[in-house]
Parts: C-alpha cells; sequence; structure tokens
C-alpha cells in the first residue's frame, strides 16, 4: 500500500490556495471575456466571427505580422491561430501576402471589414473601461497593480518553461 503525498504542503495552505484562486479567475475572466465580446456581436448583428477571431483583429491592429509573430508576443498558442487567421482571410477580414524573405511566412493584415470588427471590440472596451471607473469597480492604481502582478506571474511562468529547455 503506498502512501499518498497532500497535493497542499500545511504551512504554506494558505498561499496556495490564494494562488490556485488566482489561477482560477484568470481562466474565468478569460471565458468571461470571450462571452462578453459574444454579447456583443450578437446584440449588433454580427455573426460571422467568434470572439477569438475578433480578438485576433483587435489585436493585430493597424500592424502587419505573421502567425509566428503573433504566438511569439504570447497572444496565441498552438495551430489555433493558423485556423483563425485562415478562416478570416477566408472570410474578408484580413489581408495576406507571402513573405519577399521568407516564401514559407505569410504576412496578415486587416482589410476594410477588419478594422471594422476591431473598431467594434474596441468601442466595447471603451465602454467598459468608463464605466468601471465611473462606477468606482477600480481606479487606475488599482489597474496598474492588478497589471504590475499578472507581470511579474507571466515572467515567473516564462522563467519556468525557459529553465526546463
Amino acid at each position: 500500500m503506498s502512501v499518498q503525498t497532500p497535493l497542499v504542503v500545511p504551512a504554506r495552505h494558505g498561499f496556495m490556495s490564494g494562488y490556485l484562486e488566482a489561477l482560477a479567475l484568470v481562466e474565468r475572466l478569460h471565458r468571461l471575456l470571450l462571452d462578453v465580446i459574444k454579447d456583443e456581436f450578437e446584440r449588433v448583428g454580427e455573426l460571422e466571427i467568434n470572439p477569438v477571431q475578433a480578438l485576433l483583429l483587435f489585436n493585430v491592429g493597424d500592424n502587419e505580422v505573421t502567425a509566428g509573430e503573433l504566438k511569439s508576443r504570447g497572444y496565441y498558442q498552438g495551430s489555433n491561430v493558423s485556423y483563425n487567421l485562415k478562416k478570416l482571410v477566408d472570410l474578408g477580414y484580413m489581408h495576406h501576402q507571402r513573405c519577399e524573405i521568407d516564401r514559407r511566412s505569410v504576412r496578415v493584415r486587416l482589410t476594410r471589414r477588419g478594422r471594422e470588427i476591431r473598431g467594434l471590440v474596441n468601442d466595447l472596451f471603451s465602454r467598459h473601461a468608463e464605466g468601471l471607473e465611473a462606477r468606482g469597480v477600480i481606479d487606475f492604481e488599482g489597474l496598474e497593480d492588478i497589471t504590475a502582478s499578472l507581470r511579474r506571474m507571466e515572467r515567473y511562468w516564462a522563467d519556468q518553461i525557459r529553465y526546463i529547455y
């Protein structure tokens, strides 16, 4: 019969619980953000693309990028980027062009339709920012504190991945 090691070291139980709660909250917030975008698109009758694709358009913005650049910037993971970029090109939200230097690489940028979607998402985020501030949900300093903490966690996790390889 084997003895199981407890999942949480008792002396650090409080910190571990807080860490797990923070992880769950980050995950829930991301899913909730996608639901908020979905609801907004349903409200305005924009049903052709999904929230992940809308965020991709928002994050590309006025830039011309490759799928690899989007992944390296940390916006997207895996083959999902390539699938969504292809779909957005096929639907007319993005232009694509083979890179002159590396013919295997494709550069993409927004079309007029893509910029319209980016504008919808930007307007939604602007309304949210104004509402958060106006209702006293969070102030600028609180937002800066959250962002600084999340960046420190991001660096820690990135360092853990680099350490493995």
